[in-house]
This record gives C-alpha cells, sequence and structure tokens, in this order.
C-alpha cells in the first residue's frame, strides 16, 4: 500500500508540459520558419493527456521531440528564461509566471479541470450541508484546496472557521491514511487517489465532486469560473513568431485529449509505457481526472473567474495581482 501511495503521489504532484523549439529549413510554403518543439511532459493528467500525441509526433522529422520530467521546479525556471516556449502548468502558476515575467507568458487552454473530492468512510454525507460540525482531513493549507474549500461552504452558507474543523495534513497520503483508520471520518482527496483508495478499502465512498460544488457556487455568485487545476502557457514571443506551429500544437494537443478520453484502454496502455502509471491506475482514473481542452473565450471566462476567488483569498497565490487582458489568448484551433 506504501508504495501504491507513493505513486499516487507522483501523479498527483506533478503536472505540466515544456517545449522549447529550435529553427530548421524554412517551410515549402515560407510563411513561417519551421521549428522542431521540444516538448517535457510531468507525469500527472497532462502527460496522461498528450500520450496519443507522444506516440505519433515525436521525432525531429515530425516537429517535436517529447521527454517526461518529474518536477515542476525543473520547468518554471526554464519558462521564466525562456527556454521553453509551451509549458502546462497548476492553473495558478500561470498567474504567477505571467506577473513574474512582467507579461511575458501567455495562456492558450485550459487542460486539467478539478480533480478533488470529499470522501467519507461511512455513509452520514449526501450534501455539503451534512460536513457542518465535521472534521474534515485534508492537504493543501495556503493552496488551492484551502481556497476552494472555503469558497465552496460559504456560497452555501457555512462558516469554514465557525461550521466545520479542516485538519489539515503535509501529503494527500497523510490525509488518506487518517481517513481509513478512523469511521465516520471526511477527507478530501485528488484523484486518482479517490478511485484507488475505494477500490482497496469498500468502506470508503466518494460522495462529493467539488468540481460540481464550485460549478453550483459560481452559479450563485453569477460567476462563469471553473475549479481548475492545469493549463497550457505559452512564451508571448514565441508565439508571436510562431503562430502556425502554436496552432499545430494545438491542434494535436486536442485530438490527444479527446483520445485518451474515449479510448481509455488504448490510452492507459499509452500512459504505462511512457512510465506515467501502471495501466490498471490510469485505466480506474482517466475518467474520473478531468483532463480536458478548453480555449478561446470560455477559457478566459473560467479562468479569469478562478483566478479572482484565488486572489481575494490570497493575492500571493496569483502572483500578488491579477493578469491583464494581454494574459489569455484568444484562438481558435482547427
Amino acid at each position: 500500500m506504501k508504495k501504491l501511495l507513493s505513486v499516487l503521489l507522483s501523479l498527483v504532484l506533478t503536472a505540466g508540459v515544456v517545449t522549447g523549439c529550435k529553427s530548421v529549413n524554412d517551410s515549402a510554403d515560407n510563411k513561417e520558419p519551421a521549428v522542431v518543439a521540444k516538448v517535457g511532459a510531468l507525469k500527472g493528467p497532462t502527460s496522461m493527456g498528450m500520450v496519443k500525441m507522444m506516440s505519433e509526433n515525436d521525432g525531429d522529422e515530425k516537429g517535436y521531440n517529447f521527454s517526461i520530467q518529474n518536477s515542476v521546479d525543473e520547468i518554471v525556471p526554464k519558462i521564466v528564461k525562456g527556454e521553453f516556449d509551451i509549458a502546462a502548468v497548476p492553473s495558478n502558476l500561470s498567474s504567477v509566471l505571467y506577473n513574474k515575467t512582467k507579461g511575458k507568458v501567455v495562456t492558450l487552454a485550459i487542460n486539467t479541470l478539478g480533480v478533488l473530492y470529499v470522501v467519507e468512510n461511512g455513509d452520514t454525507v449526501k450534501s455539503l450541508a451534512d460536513l457542518k460540525g465535521k472534521t474534515i482531513y485534508s492537504s493543501g493549507k495556503g493552496a488551492s484546496p484551502e481556497y476552494t474549500l472555503n469558497y465552496i461552504l460559504q456560497a452555501n452558507g457555512i462558516d469554514p472557521q465557525k461550521d466545520v474543523t479542516v485538519d489539515y495534513k503535509t501529503e494527500h497520503t497523510e490525509a488518506l491514511q487518517t481517513l481509513m483508520k478512523n469511521k465516520g471520518a471526511v477527507a478530501i482527496l485528488p484523484q486518482p487517489f479517490v478511485t484507488v483508495a475505494t477500490t482497496k478499502s469498500p468502506s470508503l465512498k466518494s460522495v462529493l465532486n467539488l468540481s460540481e460544488e464550485w460549478d453550483k457556487a459560481a452559479q450563485k455568485n453569477g460567476s462563469k469560473s471553473a475549479l481548475i487545476m492545469g493549463v497550457v502557457v505559452a512564451n508571448k514571443d514565441f508565439v508571436e513568431k510562431y503562430p502556425q506551429k502554436v496552432a499545430d500544437f494545438m491542434s494535436k494537443y486536442k485530438k490527444s485529449v479527446d483520445f485518451t478520453n474515449n479510448n481509455v484502454d488504448e490510452a492507459a496502455k499509452l500512459i504505462a509505457a511512457k512510465d506515467i502509471v501502471p495501466e490498471p491506475i490510469a485505466k480506474k482514473a482517466i475518467p474520473f481526472c478531468n483532463i480536458t481542452f478548453i480555449e478561446g473565450s470560455e477559457m478566459k471566462d473560467k479562468l479569469s473567474g478562478y483566478l479572482e476567488v484565488l486572489s481575494k483569498a490570497n493575492p500571493q497565490s496569483v502572483g500578488g495581482k491579477l493578469p491583464n487582458e494581454d494574459f489569455y489568448y484568444i484562438g481558435e484551433t482547427k
């Protein structure tokens, strides 16, 4: 079980894609110099959604070189330095990067929606109202899980400081282990922890999808925001210099995401082949990982609303201030 939890923790903590490029011979129509994009994918939902693209487009002659990395920390400095041109990063980090680079980062698309669930060791929670008076185990204090929970509770008339007790743990694994040991306990956990945990322990039940609860809360507040885990960002100069390459990347990535969601068994094999997670875990987790591709004005509405919620909770979570309009790339994938 400990080995399994370590695999899951690696999956949850890493989500991102990085690309850099080098010029090669001019394209045949001379409209834009051809480039080979160096693409690095981090283990997690982002790389799970990209495996089809990796399998079909890896190599200089195909315009992309792919590699899978293990840490967001490896990617961030390279984005800031301009060594990479496209990256899939946690949603709030996109705004942090925008502010850190003084507007040199734009967001192309949302690639992962929320993966947080309320899980109970028992059978007493049927709605958010049932959380009143309970102790909730979670990780992510001072980060997205805390702000997400507070936003949803407040929208439903529940005071996070008075009506519930939230016991924040250092890691998801610690919250899960506490949940499993205590009958009647409630925890907030991400996929794929939820799927594997409920399979291993029949007493555990996934009772609330926080993505759905966020949507209800946003509707009450008149917002078009969504609970967002990951986005695809790009170096602004790269987008302006190589718009056709960006469009090609976006098109192939969208098709790859569709493949992963619609061909779970085949995608799970590709995911295992890339050593992202074992095939059985991938099969169970894919339907619940909210791997997606949202671009254009819909992306802007959902992401800007989400970042606004984070900014109100803690301005530093978005880099000190909300990004300007030029942060959102409004294009259409063919």
